[in-house]
């Protein structure tokens, strides 16, 4: 079972900076929204956020844009990519590693300076040029394993830029768009000094950071300048606060100290309905994964354990556990997914079936496989950590498989899993619960598994190596047709299924709970969400 004591001071802590931040605001402006967020701290606010997709959430595509951006204006399909700062993208059909960006005109950072090609390589430079003078190694470490791909860039003039990749990658676009614009000029201005800006951000984005307390709260208000005149903010105010524990946010709201908080408590939600809270679901392309080492040593390595932990899951009884909000897993994408494919291993609850493959590896009841798993005890998408996985402890208990966890705070997760299972950081885990984006090829597939994105070139966190894999991944990336593309994607994910790369638990439908106050918000299938529509009553 979890040991939580260690978290019992966390909690205090959490309520007294609760009561700080909302401290004197009893009397709110209508148009003001408060959010509760399941990070510890207030997200990395110079551009590229920490806190996982939270982060970006909630202090990336707010206060800042990229060259391309997503399209969160619909709660019924999902969502694609959508001309951000840059109006324009193209591949060279002669050389496909060369690509032209053509830049949106007449926008403007929030300091008022201009934004144009050199702000584009500058801030390409802040994470892939160690030698600039504005190179940040915060930043850096957010921002360098989404955009493996690029080789080069430069300004052509002022509104063209050319990205050169290392070789030929359809999926660069889903890259770059990651990769959020910081002003120049506002970097100047402060010094040169990033923990400066930090205080006195300055992006292109449709909100603007006005006050900022670390570990306690942000608040942002509408940048009424903003370049697309139909996401400029509707609300006076957003503020941001951090609530890891899902009690404390669920008390939070139920006592009006906030509007809005992510992840509710799952048990709790029938008495937030019953008291007039308004419960928002949606699918979304999110998963909740441990993702298993492959390295010597890791009896994680044999894929008849790992074949035994996804059939020793019992879903059905963990969606009871959680109120109905998941999708029981039945691979790495959820089963309606283009890319799902037909894989010949099924994800299913067989307990016999677990303990026989187990028998067949050499373990059992009296002999059981040991493993030790990383997990957060809250966390950007991470659902609810320790139930779910004190759950998932015991189903695997019972079929032969002993876990230990090692519960850490979210962002020293991220960094475990950025190190990769090799590293002396993870002190020998063999696996780690790590939810998952996977609303692009090169998020959801590419940066996991190919063998030459392991630390610190990406998140190949096992150390998966397999060069069947590598001709699959290497394909899609240079299939540039769609429904080719479609089809290599089919075919890795078949593999991913087959193999049991991960211990597939379940897929998120991204609850939210609010007061009925709260209108105008459209829940995207999308990790991140557009809160300019969004209105108070």
């Amino acid at each position: 079972m979890l040991k939580l004591s260690c978290l019992l001071s966390r909690s205090c802590a959490t309520a007294l900076a609760l009561a700080v931040a909302l401290g004197g605001q009893a009397a709110l402006a209508q148009g003001t929204l408060r959010i509760g967020m399941t990070a510890a701290d207030v997200p990395l606010t110079t551009g590229q956020t920490d806190q996982g997709g939270e982060g970006m959430r909630f202090m990336g595509y707010t206060v800042y844009d990229g060259l391309i951006n997503w399209d969160l204006s619909s709660a019924d399909k999902p969502s694609g990519l959508v001309p951000g700062l840059a109006t324009s993208w193209k591949v060279d059909e002669g050389d496909t590693t060369r690509w032209l960006v053509t830049l949106r005109r007449d926008v403007k950072f929030h300091d008022g300076s201009d934004f144009k090609a050199d702000a584009v390589v500058w801030n390409f430079d802040k994470i892939l040029n160690d030698k600039s003078p504005q190179f940040d190694s915060k930043q850096a470490a957010q921002g360098r394993s989404r955009i493996p791909a690029v080789k080069s860039y430069k300004a052509l003039d002022d509104y063209t830029v050319e990205f050169i990749t290392k070789t030929p990658d359809a999926f660069l676009p889903y890259q770059i768009g990651w990769i959020m614009m910081s002003s120049p000029a506002q970097w100047e201005k402060v010094g040169r000094d990033w923990n400066k800006f930090a205080f006195t951000p300055s992006g292109t984005g449709p909100w603007k950071l006005t006050a900022f307390v670390p570990q306690t709260r942000a608040e942002l208000t509408p940048n009424k300048d903003y370049w697309d005149k139909a996401r400029v903010p509707k609300l006076d105010k957003l503020i941001l606060l951090p609530i890891p524990e899902a009690s404390s946010r669920t008390a939070a709201l139920r006592s009006g100290q906030v509007d809005w908080i992510e992840a509710p408590s799952p048990d709790a939600v029938p008495s937030i309905e019953k008291a007039g809270f308004k419960i928002v679901t949606n699918a979304y392309p999110h998963n909740w994964t441990w993702h298993l080492s492959m390295v010597d040593g890791s009896p994680w390595k044999d894929v008849r354990v790992r074949q035994a932990a996804n059939l020793a899951i019992d879903r059905a009884g963990l969606k009871v556990l959680l109120n109905g909000l998941m999708i029981p897993a039945k691979g790495f994408v959820v089963p309606g997914s283009q890319w799902f494919g037909e894989p010949k291993f099924e994800v299913k609850f067989d307990p016999a079936a677990a303990k026989k493959l187990l028998a067949e590896a050499g373990y059992g009841p009296s002999n059981p496989a040991k493993v030790k798993i990383l997990i957060s005890a809250s966390g950007s998408g991470q659902m609810q950590p320790l139930p779910m996985n004190e759950y998932i402890q015991q189903n695997l208990a019972e079929v032969g498989i002993k876990v230990d966890f090692d519960v850490v705070e979210w962002n020293a997760m991220i960094n475990m899993w950025r190190a990769g299972a090799k590293s002396d950081q993870v002190k020998g885990a063999s696996g780690i619960n790590f939810t998952y984006f996977i609303q692009d090829p090169f998020t959801a597939f590419i940066r996991h598994l190919d063998s030459r994105l392991v630390a610190p070139n990406g998140t190949n966190w096992g150390y998966y190596v397999d060069p069947a894999m590598d001709a699959l991944l290497e394909k899609a990336r240079t299939t540039f047709d769609a429904k080719a593309q479609d089809e290599v994607l089919r075919q890795i994910h078949q593999k991913i299924v087959d193999e049991a790369l991960f211990l597939f638990v379940t897929h998120d439908v991204n609850p939210r709970a609010m007061s009925a106050k709260v209108t105008g918000f459209v829940q995207a299938q999308n990790w991140f969400q557009d809160f300019s529509p969004i209105t108070m009553k």
